[in-house]
């Protein structure tokens, strides 16, 4: 896989990205590296070298070097990866997708616990040093060479082992991972109302709200005229409107708390709607 590297006038640093079978190797050069996270599917990520601080907006979890922590499946958080102690940041990520889980609890007798333990919540766990975590790990650390690739079969057994870790740290792991039940409908507006901010396929939305995309479109056209993509930036620019009349915010400091990319972008917008540009609105 070749390096990507930011657009012109941003600071991410080169990169690369490696997937095997689901297991994942990243390295980041130079500088730091912020990205949104949510994935449909759960996750154990290894911090090999430098730095990962997770942001779930109520607090900052720090994972150093020789740390690992759980993520939860459609759980939205900000994962910025840097340099530490002049060391480049390289990770190892698991994803543990529900096909995969199904297939390890059908056929491992040792994963299933009685119906009546209990669930952990479904937050980041930052996961302590056990000989099964340090010994996992240490066993992918080759393959931070690229030149030697790893069979699929030897990567599913790792994942296997993941889930094996998990279990022996804590019990209440397994009725989490192996909870095959298709996710209940949620209210639409109200999953809107909270996540407008982000950007959002329509797939995505059906997916996080527990619908088919056929199922969603027929849902959302019973509760909007708009399209999900026309709601969506009408209620940014509501709400960046009343920050900036109401709050006193500067255009600056509003455009990307909503959602936009850039600012020209955010007043073009801002003026089809209301007919002015923000900045006879903002302070």
């Amino acid at each position: 896989m070749k390096p990507t590297q930011a657009a012109e006038g941003q600071s991410s640093p080169m990169k690369y990205i490696f997937n095997y079978n689901n297991v994942f190797y990243s390295f980041f050069y130079d500088g730091s590296s912020a990205c949104t996270h949510r994935s449909a599917e759960y996750a154990m990520n290894y911090v090999y070298s430098g730095e990962m601080v997770l942001d779930n907006g109520r607090e900052q979890i720090h994972v150093g070097k020789g740390e690992c922590v759980f993520i939860p499946r459609d759980h939205h958080i900000s994962m910025h990866k840097r340099p530490c102690d002049g060391e480049r940041y390289c990770g190892i990520f698991l994803m543990f997708t529900r096909n995969f889980l199904r297939d390890v609890y059908a056929r491992f007798e040792q994963y299933k616990v009685p119906v009546d333990t209990p669930k952990l919540e479904p937050e980041v766990v930052k996961l302590p040093r056990t000989a099964e975590i340090a010994s996992l790990f240490a066993s992918m650390i080759p393959y931070f060479d690229t030149t030697v690739k790893p069979q699929d079969d030897f990567m599913n057994l790792k994942l296997q082992e993941g889930v094996l870790a998990l279990l022996h740290i804590d019990k209440r792991f397994a009725p989490m991972l192996f909870d095959f039940n298709e996710p209940w409908k949620i209210d639409i507006l109200d999953f809107m109302n909270e996540n407008y901010m982000y950007e959002f396929s329509m797939e995505e939305l059906a997916h996080y709200t527990g619908r088919s995309l056929a199922t969603f479109k027929r849902d959302f056209k019973k509760i909007s005229d708009l399209t999900p993509e026309k709601w969506l930036i009408r209620k940014r620019l509501e709400v960046a409107y009343a920050l900036m009349k109401e709050g006193g915010k500067r255009i600056v400091d509003v455009y990307t708390k909503v959602g936009f990319k850039n600012q020209s972008h955010f007043s073009a917008a801002f003026k089809r709607q209301y007919g002015v540009s923000p900045t006879s609105v903002s302070s």
